[in-house]
């Protein structure tokens, strides 16, 4: 060990994070279990090693005993009193030793394998740290490649994972595309971080409207829910703390611009921008878009509701496969059923 290895050391401090100490500690232990190894199976050894100027010393630890049964790892009480007079029976004396000749060549490979471990360890625990607890942050990264359906994505430090389950139905990725994701978990391995990626959850959407919209950045407008069905159709309800702000109008963009601008980030899913409102039947007629509803009944103690529709609008409001119903419900929190104005008049009819 020299001063050249010291410098790495306050280098490796300053860069890394890396203490000192640790990394000596670490070079410490691993000459003294190599000089336990390659020279002998006793196991009192160990290894000082100065912070200053970087040299070593070897030791033998042996016990002070009355009668010397073995050379290796004691030492008489007499011989230890020429050392210090103030060693008693049992008392440890460290006896310094010349390493064998190959040793610094040994001494020193041991310091590099020890820094370079160290510093693999910190990068790994520092992107790790740095991604940890930024579940649904969204991520600008470059798809690198495809393995049994699952994306890698390049996120700079590290590589991300969108696996089958987390992409967006039906859209193609290929290599070097740029793509937007939010986190969705974060581990961590043996081997460091590992980082789960989405495009197909709700917050990817939220996050997007944030980046694409001022108003909802700074709070002036706020998302109160989204309820989404990836590849297909997104309903977004929001709702305005300025009364001079337009909430749809602001998340539309000029021209549309801002809205257009999502959707193409999200392979043209169709999003479907609904005013939150406290009451929850006007909530739940706008949250059944762009259906017309002619009155909604709800039940606020079983938070079920039934909406009443013109006959014509019936399908519409369902939706394709129930989708439309399907997504409101999510977005609103309760069950609720379509029913058409003719039978709503009929039932009415039947209670009279």
């Amino acid at each position: 060990m020299n001063k050249d290895i010291l410098n790495a050391l306050n280098e490796l401090e300053r860069e890394k994070g890396i203490k000192q100490d640790v990394v000596l500690e670490a070079i410490s232990s691993a000459l003294e279990t190599g000089y336990k190894k390659n020279y002998g199976k006793a196991t009192n050894f160990s290894i000082e090693i100065d912070k200053t100027n970087g040299e070593y010393k070897l030791f033998q630890d042996k016990t002070v005993v009355e009668s010397v049964e073995n050379n290796n790892l004691e030492i008489s009480l007499e011989e230890a009193k020429t050392i210090d007079s103030k060693f008693e029976l049992g008392d440890i004396v460290k006896i310094q030793i010349e390493p064998k000749k190959d040793f610094g060549r040994i001494a020193a490979q041991t310091a590099r394998q020890v820094i370079l471990q160290k510093i693999r360890e910190a990068e790994r625990e520092s992107v790790f740290s740095e991604y940890y607890g930024r579940e649904s942050d969204i991520l600008t990264g470059v798809v690198q490649r495809e393995n049994k359906g699952n994306i890698f994505v390049d996120l700079g430090k590290i590589e991300g994972v969108l696996s089958v389950n987390e992409q967006i139905p039906g859209e193609v990725y290929n290599a070097g595309d740029r793509i937007k994701t939010v986190i969705l978990e974060v581990k961590n391995t043996g081997k460091g971080a590992n980082i789960m990626l989405s495009r197909s959850h709700p917050n990817l959407v939220k996050r997007l409207f944030e980046l694409e919209v001022p108003e909802i950045h700074d709070g002036t407008i706020e998302i109160f829910s989204i309820s989404r069905e990836a590849g297909s159709r997104t309903k977004i309800a929001v709702f305005s703390h300025d009364p001079n702000v337009e909430p749809i109008g602001s998340c539309v963009g000029n021209k549309g611009t801002r809205v257009k601008n999502i959707i193409d980030e999200i392979n043209q899913e169709k999003i479907d921008i609904i005013i939150y409102d406290k009451d929850p039947e006007k909530f739940i007629a706008n949250s059944l878009g762009p259906a017309k509803i002619v009155i909604v009944k709800a039940n606020e103690k079983e938070k079920t509701a039934v909406a009443v529709v013109p006959d014509n609008q019936l399908s519409l409001a369902i939706g394709k496969e129930g989708q439309n119903v399907r997504l409101a419900a999510k977005l609103t929190g309760w069950r609720i059923d379509i029913i058409s104005e003719s039978q709503y008049n009929e039932r009415s009819q039947e209670e009279v």
